[in-house]
């Protein structure tokens, strides 16, 4: 019977798939870095290695973390794929201050804004994302092209439509004015007006 320490067996769609945990790097050595590493995401990622190669499968390793089984052996194969390099917490790659478009794009965005759409209608979030996936030629969600209408200051409030015969003078005119001692709150309640009657 082979050693079941190293390998582990995914199955997938009933086919059996061999994955290890390739590494000269020893379980204790694993344990080591999973300790001292400060990053949480990082640190996750060792110990989802380190309990694999402590012969672990990736279903007990993701009931162990909280996590599926296959999002362990997705860190069993960055792992395998590129090293420490694969494991690493990659949010940090991502510069979130630099905005998608340059002040001079958003220039033109505000002036795209002040004429209709290429289609028609009012500007959107959407209709905007379009605008900014030909400006940039690379995929934006929609939710993108919300964040920027409001970052150049665009409102697509509309009056609230009016009947074209609508005259003013004969709305109010039509308004009953309030009379006053008439309301509901001046008037006794049925009950309190009998015990005053037969009191």
């Amino acid at each position: 019977m082979p050693d079941m320490k190293s390998v582990q067996v995914v199955y997938n769609g009933g086919m059996a798939k061999r994955v290890e945990v390739k590494t000269d790097v020893t379980a204790e050595e694993l344990h080591e870095r999973y300790r001292q590493t400060t990053n949480a995401v990082e640190r996750t990622h060792w110990h989802s290695l380190w309990q694999a190669k402590e012969g672990k499968a990736p279903r007990e390793v993701a009931e162990l973390l909280g996590y599926t089984a296959r999002w362990v052996r997705t860190i069993m194969q960055r792992w395998n794929a590129e090293g420490e390099a694969g494991i690493r917490d990659h949010r940090q790659d991502i510069d979130v201050s630099k905005p998608l478009l340059s002040a001079q794009q958003q220039e033109d965005l505000a002036a795209a804004l002040q004429e209709p759409p290429e289609d028609g209608g009012l500007w959107s979030g959407p209709k905007v994302a379009q605008w900014m996936q030909r400006t940039l030629g690379r995929e934006i969600a929609p939710q993108r092209g919300w964040d920027y209408l409001q970052r150049v200051g665009y409102s697509s409030r509309v009056p609230r439509p009016q009947h074209a015969k609508a005259d003013a003078e004969v709305q109010q005119a039509f308004k009953k004015p309030a009379r006053a001692g008439r309301g509901r709150a001046s008037r006794p309640c049925a009950s309190l007006r009998r015990t005053v009657e037969y009191g």
